[in-house]
């Protein structure tokens, strides 16, 4: 089992964060759980480093974009451990594992594009519509609503709460009972279910 650890603060998408992630998705064997360490899982794009290399957004975006298509279609059981909160592409990124566990008391699950102005990329609404009910996709997406961790399991943005001493634990139980997988089987079924989200996301 492999357990990715994203950091211990916000974990936005710079790309030395991007490179470690994909670095050890290489060497992920048989299932994989991500987790973030203190307040957060992940608050998404590294909108600073952005600002200073406007010239390389077109990239920058491509490569987010690729990490997606990349979890989503990974030959593995995969988890998000939500340990705290999950905004815009950090939400995304846990939407695009198999499930999500998150932490019950406390850190939010949000996707705030309706109220920062940014629209979702085509390949960013196909991966979180493809994963939700159209109801879930509405009241997750064009709202901006912060989710606590009962509410996102209400409305189906995540598949179990725990508490934060118990989380990487039943996030684990839940995929290694699903190990020993043949990966070239589950790599090409998720590669079928999600064939729409991952040509949008490598589209860019």
């Amino acid at each position: 089992m492999t357990v990715l650890h994203l950091g211990d603060d916000e974990n936005r998408f710079s790309p030395e964060w991007l490179q470690r992630v994909h670095s050890t998705l290489d060497e992920v064997d048989d299932v994989l759980v991500t987790t973030g360490g203190g307040r957060f899982y992940s608050n998404g794009l590294d909108l600073e480093w952005l600002m200073a290399h406007g010239d390389e957004a077109a990239k920058y975006v491509a490569d987010v974009q690729e990490l997606f298509a990349r979890v989503l279609t990974l030959p593995v059981p995969t988890v998000a451990a939500v340990n705290g909160h999950a905004f815009g592409a950090g939400a995304m990124l846990a939407m695009a594992h198999d499930f999500r566990v998150m932490r019950a008391d406390r850190g939010y699950f949000c996707f705030p594009e309706a109220d920062i102005n940014i629209p979702f990329t085509p390949g960013m609404a196909a991966l979180i519509q493809g994963k939700l009910t159209p109801a879930a996709a509405i009241a997750s997406m064009t709202t901006g609503r912060r989710f606590g961790g009962a509410a996102a399991l209400e409305t189906g943005l995540v598949d179990e709460i725990a508490a934060e001493s118990e989380l990487v634990k039943v996030a684990s139980e839940r995929v290694g009972a699903l190990a020993g997988k043949d990966r070239g089987t589950l790599g090409a079924i998720k590669a079928t279910m999600f064939a729409p989200a991952v040509a949008a996301l490598r589209a860019a």
